[in-house]
């Protein structure tokens, strides 16, 4: 097994794999500790079925670059779901609701009147639940995401102590001058950017874990804003690598194990977190 693994870890496409599912991991990671506070959380599920139906219409147009349509409609329907969100007569959740299923149905319904390929299930179940192989990443997927990731990451450490202001008590700071909104923006526009990232990978469906399990992990054990997130990252990127690793010896679909390995860390964290609090009592 460890040399089935050597073997397979020579390949590129491989290498390729690990620095995107770890850049996207990181990032996912920093965002999900807001969004769980604010419980903006299923916002990651809403956009990632908005990233279906435009990833369906790009197809249907045979655009090489799919990226072109994707990621402007996404980030757009970010905005719309926040604003919307707002509104007295539509909650967040029925907003949220509405744009996800919607375009999933929308896009669902395309690939089958203009089928691009004869395997249009196929299409569909990788487009869901991510490539099942990963030789589909390529050098300009590693390019892009690694821009895209400095930028996250930039914005995020840059405005920390804004969004930290934000993401506790939204009220006192719009009441000291911080414009509340506007970091809200940010933050959706930044988990748009990751969704479209991620999902060649873990598939628009499963990209919602790697957002809110780290986050929910981390704060079974740690108190604090800034230790659960520095938790949270770590743990995102650990989940991130072994999944990889196990998906290629196990030939199991890399986001399905991603969200696995994601998943039993969420379980280890809550039994680790039972016992410290046992421990104190």
């Amino acid at each position: 097994m460890f040399e089935k693994l050597i073997q397979y870890l020579q390949y590129p496409s491989v290498q390729y794999a690990l620095i995107v599912g770890v850049l996207i991991a990181l990032c996912s990671s920093l965002v999900g500790v807001t969004l769980v506070l604010k419980r903006f959380s299923f916002i990651g599920d809403g956009l990632s079925h908005v990233a279906f139906g435009a990833m369906s219409v790009a197809s249907v147009l045979h655009l090489t670059n799919q990226m072109i349509l994707v990621l402007p409609l996404t980030v757009l329907s970010a905005i719309l779901l926040l604003r919307t969100g707002q509104n007295t007569k539509i909650k967040g959740d029925a907003a949220i609701a509405m744009i996800s299923v919607g375009a999933l149905a929308f896009g669902y319904m395309l690939m089958n009147i203009f089928p691009v390929s004869s395997n249009v299930s196929g299409d569909v179940c990788s487009t869901l639940f991510g490539s099942t192989s990963l030789l589909t990443v390529t050098l300009a997927d590693v390019l892009v995401c690694a821009v895209m990731s400095i930028v996250v990451l930039a914005v995020f450490f840059l405005l920390y102590n804004k969004i930290f202001a934000v993401t506790f008590d939204e009220n006192f700071a719009t009441a000291v001058g911080t414009k509340a909104k506007r970091y809200n923006l940010i933050l959706a526009v930044i988990i748009a950017v990751i969704i479209v990232l991620a999902m060649d990978l873990v598939g628009s469906l499963l990209i919602s874990a790697l957002v809110i399990f780290p986050a929910l992990s981390a704060m079974r054990i740690f108190g604090s804003f800034k230790r659960v997130t520095i938790f949270s990252a770590i743990l995102s990127v650990t989940c991130a690598f072994l999944g990889i690793i196990a998906s290629i010896l196990l030939s199991t679909p890399v986001g399905a194990t991603i969200v696995a390995a994601a998943v039993s860390a969420f379980f280890v964290c809550l039994l680790i977190g039972a016992l410290k609090k046992e421990k104190h009592t």
